[in-house]
């Protein structure tokens, strides 16, 4: 059966999509699949989203026929993204190659735990091109999605900084900090203040959801948790305006490093 495309940023029917997953999954954000839909080639299609670490889920029929209309989709179509997903062993290697270079160079990355709205994603990653952060990493479920309107509210950025997607937050920031990284986690009521924190360091900055901030094992792995303390009745800050507030305090000291 020929690609269908028919729909920008979307990759409809069976083997067109199992096809996508085997030879460039990267690129894509997740797979949807009709209720009820099974046999072989749907098992195949899930073997290979589970192989890939691309997430899948169940839909009713309607959904799929609302967002792929007069187009043969089989009971399957995967939204694809604009840019594709980084592998996070290679990236963080790219950045600093081991636990020396990591001291010497003070990376900074960002770690977005379950941002929903694609427009903050978008707004988060363009902030965090202009502040030099070296990486953002991803969680693959609960997260908004790299398209076309994160990429739009990123004023195209979104293309110029490595974005990698993994299955775990938790077990990622442990990771880092086996590389050398503290991790500071945004938290209203974090103890430390963004105007007193020692942002000197190899460090990775993790922002958390816009209504529940970070889930509790997040901020549990956190080295510090860091807060921007409010002068006016306001009682949180948007994401995004958080996440420009944290990461520009952070390279403010390190314009001579």
């Amino acid at each position: 059966m020929p690609k269908q495309k028919g729909v920008e940023g979307l990759i409809v029917g069976r083997n067109p999509v199992r096809e996508a997953l085997e030879r460039g999954a990267r690129s894509i954000e997740k797979v949807m699949i009709q209720q009820g839909a099974g046999g072989r080639p749907i098992d195949e299609i899930r073997r290979a989203a589970t192989a890939a670490g691309v997430p899948f889920q169940f839909v009713p029929a309607a959904r799929l026929e609302k967002m792929a209309p007069e187009l043969n989709h089989q009971g399957v179509l995967a939204l694809a993204a604009p840019i594709a997903y980084r592998v996070l062993e290679e990236m963080l290697a790219e950045i600093a190659p081991d636990r020396d270079a990591v001291r010497d160079k003070k990376p900074l990355v960002l770690l977005l735990d379950q941002i929903e709205d694609p427009y903050n994603f978008g707004a988060i990653l363009r902030t965090a091109v202009a502040a030099g952060v070296a990486g953002v990493i991803v969680p693959d479920r609960q997260m908004a999605p790299l398209n076309a309107a994160a990429l739009k509210a990123s004023a195209g950025t979104a293309t110029r900084i490595p974005v990698a997607r993994v299955t775990n937050v938790a077990e990622t920031i442990q990771q880092l900090k086996e590389r050398g990284y503290w991790i500071a986690g945004a938290m209203g009521d974090g103890d430390s203040s963004v105007w007193t924190m020692d942002w000197n360091r190899p460090l990775a900055l993790v922002m958390g959801n816009e209504g529940k901030g970070l889930r509790r094992r997040v901020a549990e792995a956190c080295d510090f948790r860091v807060a921007i303390p409010l002068r006016g009745p306001a009682e949180s800050l948007n994401v995004s305006v958080a996440a420009g507030i944290l990461l520009f305090a952070a390279v403010s000291v390190r314009e001579e490093v």
